[in-house]
């Protein structure tokens, strides 16, 4: 037990550093709360360190991340209390960002580093169980808060997402309702995930759709995506555009999660005659929660189908949130964060080097629950979930990231900036591209975090990016529908935003087509498969392909449930509605394949960039030509025609503006519009009312829902008899006055009113005919109404003055 004197000094000394956290603002007061937090923390144990996690911690968080300060130290003094939402740009890592100073930066980060004072006392604290916080449950992400709202789902919470393990409890002041309690390690962690979602949420609020004549320069963005920059690694310009949080990023993954040798974490791996008993599981423990921290955060968060749908069944639960989340794209602003993470994790992929017995596809690719525990790691012989055989990340991160990208090609709203789209577009090049990855990739953040992976980059000096290669196979064939289905999403996402753009699409598809094409070995392995997948599995032919059957099973399974829910959405910027989660058709030559698509996507581009030619038309030109060759190689045929155009400046206006009209049912040219999807629910245009269109579309789908107008008219229906009602003849003078007379009247005149409106459903379900009100959403009808409306005000407001 502690003495009365150094309880009470350590209460007021907590209270009185938690005010100067509070006060923090200026680049100044922050340097200063920094020596204190370090001079505080060394004069400290870890068994004398309560007061501190109790009232400190709680506000160094809120200050750090930039949360309401408008708070009392007060309102801090329970661990469970959770800092409110950012309101402005308050933070230490905003300040910091916005003071470009040097030293600020370098002071905060040692502070928060994972070698630092901060993290060092956290795991001591830890390690006692000194402290516990209640996250709250409405910052979590949008599946585990849906979760959490019923008593059933959150007693499985735990079986389906291991971070969740072992932390769901009741809450022991409410009875029945249940909270996350973690410890300071994973609280901070949770709160450091969520800071740039929280960002990125807001900032989208503010987001301005980009005029036509704000086009920002293609030399600005393609700066951004490796491959389309010139400059050079490690230059200082690359290092002062690092920011404090992406540093952060940086170090904690550099510190929790190993890719170099991942299986000596996990020894029983290779052998049983090497696993050691001294083995304890916390260190591979530690870096699955940080990867599913992140994972979950900022990959899954608000998808509808958050878990693998053969999970779901085995434990019993439906996500109903296709209704709820609807075509709500992934949180903006996470491009940087998710590159970083996801190329981090592919360095352990990059660094295997014994070709495909480092990949496991024999059987089907699943999602595993992850419920490994650490305190059994002694008596049971337990791999983690999370790691391939081969010991890498790869099967972590392969279905959450491809619904992140394919979420965001297709509900990307139109009529705003594809920067968001563009840097998720990076992260898939990324992806795709692991053989590009090396060391020397992170030699400038290496820097910048004191040299930190410098004894690393000299053990693995052999380790050097090269191109494609058999070795990587395995990893191509894991993850085959990023080279396939996810290119087909893209090509339409490049359609449908072909209009914001043209020479950054062009770009961005471009791109693509040169990464399929980089090696002929991929070309050759992609088309295999392929070919494999359209047909039937005889026993007969070339090694190679007999070899490759035994992977299209888990293709299937994996285009089945990557997918799930999708097939349900008539999201513009796809072109695969009718066949959706059955079939690949990148290398298919019908309407719907891929060579078709592109050849459209040339004509149109080419017709574009000819329609806003300027300064850049020659290298635009160029490009076009580079991707018709580029196209011409991916098929092996040649028969893309160049479009020919008129002479004229203004017949060139005139044809870009009949191509990107918005499509209206009155449009002349309706019939040479080939729209894949339901017209119904085509995108919302300029010339028409977002909201009202949504929810007109709603009320049109629950009448034809109701009318049965959705069912085909030909389905045999057993004419039911008509009813009829026998008369009395004792009856017939019982007659009581006009009363009966008019109930009879209207009686009659409404069986006709519905034997009418039967008739007309009956006629609209035999023709295809459906309720369509969006037409009333068109922004020149709303204008009528709304102009008659202010009239008949006036007019009576007038009409009165004049009385009186």
């Amino acid at each position: 037990m502690h003495p009365h004197s150094y309880t009470v000094d350590s209460l007021s000394k907590s209270q009185d550093l938690a005010a100067t956290i509070l006060a923090s603002s200026a680049p100044s007061q922050i340097s200063v709360a920094c020596a204190a937090i370090d001079s505080f923390l060394h004069s400290q144990s870890p068994d004398h360190s309560r007061h501190f996690f109790s009232f400190v911690f709680p506000t160094l968080v809120c200050k750090l991340f930039g949360f309401d300060d408008n708070v009392s130290s007060s309102s801090l003094s329970l661990p469970s209390q959770s800092p409110p939402l950012p309101s402005s740009a308050n933070g230490w890592i905003d300040t910091v960002l916005a003071s470009n100073d040097t030293d600020l930066a370098n002071r905060v980060f040692s502070l928060l580093a994972p070698g630092g004072v901060l993290l060092s006392s956290i795991s001591a604290v830890d390690r006692l169980s000194l402290v516990k916080y209640v996250f709250p449950n409405e910052r979590l992400p949008e599946w585990a808060r849906f979760m959490l709202s019923s008593d059933k789902d959150c007693r499985i919470l735990a079986d389906l997402c291991s971070i969740f393990k072992g932390k769901v409890k009741e809450d022991s002041v409410k009875g029945s309702v249940f909270q996350v309690q973690l410890n300071v390690f994973e609280y901070y962690m949770f709160w450091f995930a969520y800071y740039p979602v929280c960002r990125g949420n807001n900032e989208s609020c503010d987001t301005v759709a980009i005029k036509r004549n704000k086009r920002f320069k293609l030399e600005n963005w393609v700066s951004s995506i490796s491959g389309f920059s010139s400059s050079k690694r490690g230059s200082p310009e690359s290092r002062n555009e690092c920011s404090l949080y992406v540093r952060l990023l940086y170090a904690y993954l550099r510190a929790f999660v190993p890719v170099s040798d991942l299986n000596s974490h996990q020894p029983y791996r290779s052998s049983l005659l090497q696993y050691s008993l001294s083995y304890d599981g916390s260190v591979i423990l530690q870096a699955e929660f940080v990867v599913n921290v992140f994972i979950h955060f900022w990959l899954v968060d608000n998808d509808f189908s958050p878990l693998p749908v053969d999970l779901c069944k085995s434990f019993g639960v439906n996500f109903p949130l296709r209704s709820v989340l609807g075509d709500t794209p992934p949180t903006a602003g996470l491009g940087e964060m998710v590159k970083l993470f996801v190329k981090y994790l592919n360095l352990s992929s990059a660094m295997q080097s014994d070709g495909n017995e480092n990949f496991d596809l024999s059987g089907s690719p699943r999602w595993s629950s992850g419920s490994f525990d650490g305190s059994r790691s002694r008596n049971a012989i337990v791999a983690s979930p999370f790691v391939n055989s081969n010991g890498s990340w790869n099967l972590s991160i392969q279905r959450p990231l491809y619904r992140f990208i394919l979420r965001t090609f297709l509900y990307c709203p139109i009529e705003t900036s594809i920067k968001n789209a563009s840097d998720v577009f990076s992260v898939w090049i990324t992806y795709i591209e692991p053989w590009t990855i090396s060391l020397d990739d992170f030699m400038a953040i290496d820097a910048i975090v004191d040299g930190s992976a410098k004894t690393l980059k000299r053990e693995e000096s052999q380790f050097q990016a090269c191109g494609y290669s058999p070795t990587w196979q395995g990893y191509v064939l894991s993850n085959y529908l990023y080279y396939s289905s996810l290119v087909m999403h893209f090509i339409g996402f490049a359609h449908k935003f072909l209009h914001a753009d043209a020479e950054i699409v062009v770009q961005m598809v471009l791109k693509v087509i040169n990464i399929l094409t980089s090696s002929k070995e991929l070309l050759d392995l992609l088309k295999m498969v392929d070919s494999i997948f359209h047909s039937k599995q005889t026993g007969i032919g070339k090694p190679m392909l007999n070899s490759l059957y035994r992977f299209v099973p888990s293709i299937r399974e994996q285009l089945k449930d990557w997918e799930d829910g999708l097939s349900e959405s008539d999201a513009d910027g796809s072109f695969l509605h009718e066949n959706w989660n059955k079939d690949l058709r990148l290398f298919s030559d019908g309407e719907d394949g891929g060579q078709q698509l592109l050849q459209l996507f040339i004509l149109r581009a080419e017709a574009e960039l000819q329609a806003i030619s300027g300064d850049n038309l020659a290298r635009n030109l160029q490009c076009i030509d580079s991707l018709k060759s580029q196209v011409a190689c991916l098929f092996g045929s040649h028969t893309i025609k160049p479009l020919s155009f008129s002479p004229e400046p203004k017949q060139h206006q005139q044809v870009r503006d009949d191509i990107f009209k918005p499509r209206r049912v009155s449009s002349c040219t309706m019939t040479n519009v080939n729209y894949k999807g339901d017209w119904m629910k085509r995108p919302i245009s300029d010339d028409e009312v977002g909201w009202l269109a949504k929810f007109l579309v709603w009320l049109s789908d629950w009448l034809n829902e109701n009318l049965g107008i959705n069912q085909p008219d030909n389905i045999q229906v057993d004419s039911p008899s008509w009813p009829y009602v026998e008369v009395l003849s004792g009856e017939v003078d019982n007659v009581y006055g006009p009363t009966d007379t008019m109930k009879a009247i209207l009686c009659a005149l409404g069986s006709w009113l519905l034997m009418l409106g039967m008739t007309v459903v009956r006629i609209m379900r035999k023709h295809g005919v459906r309720v369509n009100l969006r037409m009333l959403a068109s922004k020149k009808v709303v204008m009528v109404l709304f102009l008659y409306v202010v009239f008949n005000i006036l007019r009576k407001a007038f009409g009165v003055l004049h009385r009186v």
